[in-house]
């Protein structure tokens, strides 16, 4: 989430381990982030440019100027348009002119025109590593504010083993999105620290036998979403999650509670709801669930099949009959038509705070997209529409309104 739209400037430097460069640029690209390739000419020899280019969809720069199309490539205009350079692979090489100020290519001319943070990923041989020389242009280049991936430990390019190897895509990757996670969380200036937040995601799957369910399809996409924007704001998050294969990021403030039917998810929500200060139920659990479920399964017999339901217990609904003044709940409202009597109806009939309405008539926005496009309407009979965002901005807005009405709650007594 925290890479979305962020701008990363990746320099790719002759290594060998240039070719894992493509997997960090997939990575990068695939989290939502615009991403643009400066390479050193050694670097071409191990991967070609037209793949990055391909990758970032975007041109690739290798020189100060294109001999072709005689194009002058304004290093101070890349460095400038980056919230990020990250250099992976790093060269011995590399790292020496970046400590040393020798700017003889575009690369470490970016570098030094560079406002942005500056992240660094070596990769070179054990005794290349170990070196003084290099040791001491790594602790120049942290002087300078730099952070240093660490290197990975492992068999290497010439047969050695030890330290040296370029840490893992998903490393290099996860180091941008803790840097931006701690920036968020900055932004936030902690508006939920010392409060529970309880939230529900997902669907619920009701067995019909041990093979076949009733269920939905939800992705826990949103929830998720919120209990991370929740968790970055200083927040102790429960997370009481359906089936879903997605997790939200490992944070000491996120404790998620798997369950899987509409009354695990009763049990599990109502147990903790008295510590909650903020309740968001995200979750799309099931109206109906089998009344006999098979303990076997059921064969194949005859031309249908008939199946009783019975209703589950509505969260929601207890929730908002328990409720204390200094609690705040939201609910979600996922609509086909008359979206905004019928999330009206649902806000005034469960004892809402507001209620977050979502159309299936809105293109981009429900079940499994990365994107939502939502109305907020609040217990005052506000009605705030957004536009389509990634369901991570939306959480944000979601998160922005909670705290609003929650400081309200609290200036009342």
């Amino acid at each position: 989430m925290f890479l979305n739209k962020k701008k990363i400037l990746l320099g790719i430097t002759g290594s060998i381990a240039a070719y894992k460069a493509a997997l960090i640029c997939r990575l990068l690209v695939k989290q939502g982030a615009q991403v643009r390739v400066i390479m050193t000419k050694a670097a071409t020899h191990f991967i070609s440019p037209l793949t990055l280019s391909t990758l970032s969809k975007n041109e690739v720069v290798t020189s100060f100027f294109e001999q072709e199309e005689q194009v002058w490539n304004n290093h101070v205009e890349l460095g400038l348009w980056a919230d990020v350079l990250l250099v992976a692979p790093a060269t011995g090489n590399t790292l020496s002119k970046m400590a040393n100020g020798l700017c003889d290519n575009v690369l470490v001319a970016t570098y030094l025109s560079a406002r942005c943070p500056v992240f660094i990923a070596p990769a070179m041989d054990l005794d290349m590593w170990v070196h003084p020389a290099t040791q001491r242009n790594v602790q120049l280049l942290t002087q300078a504010n730099n952070t240093i991936i660490p290197v990975g430990d492992g068999e290497l390019a010439s047969g050695l083993v030890g330290k040296g190897r370029l840490a893992e895509p998903e490393t290099i990757v996860q180091f941008l999105n803790g840097y931006f996670a701690k920036e968020m969380a900055k932004k936030a200036q902690g508006t939920l620290v010392n409060k529970t937040v309880l939230i529900t995601a997902g669907p619920t799957y009701e067995p019909i036998d041990p093979v076949r369910f009733v269920g939905n399809r939800s992705s826990g996409k949103m929830g998720i979403a919120l209990a991370e924007a929740a968790a970055i704001r200083g927040a102790k998050v429960i997370l009481v999650l359906g089936p879903t294969h997605l997790r939200p990021i490992k944070h000491p403030n996120i404790e998620v509670v798997t369950v899987a039917t509409a009354h695990q998810m009763f049990e599990a929500t109502v147990a903790r709801f008295p510590a909650a200060h903020i309740s968001i139920l995200a979750a799309a659990v099931s109206d109906y669930t089998p009344s006999q479920p098979s303990k076997v399964k059921i064969k194949k017999k005859g031309d249908a099949l008939n199946i009783a339901l019975t209703k589950t217990k509505d969260i929601l609904a207890h929730l908002g009959q328990h409720k204390r003044n200094n609690q705040l709940l939201i609910g979600f409202a996922l609509e086909t038509n008359n979206e905004l009597a019928n999330a009206k109806g649902k806000l005034t009939r469960k004892n809402l705070d507001f209620i977050v309405l979502n159309s299936l008539q809105d293109k981009g926005a429900g079940f499994k997209h990365d994107t939502n496009k939502i109305t907020i309407v609040d217990r005052h009979a506000n009605i705030i529409p957004f536009k389509l965002k990634a369901k991570t901005a939306v959480a944000v807005d979601i998160l922005d309104k909670a705290a609003l009405e929650l400081k309200q709650l609290a200036s009342l007594g």
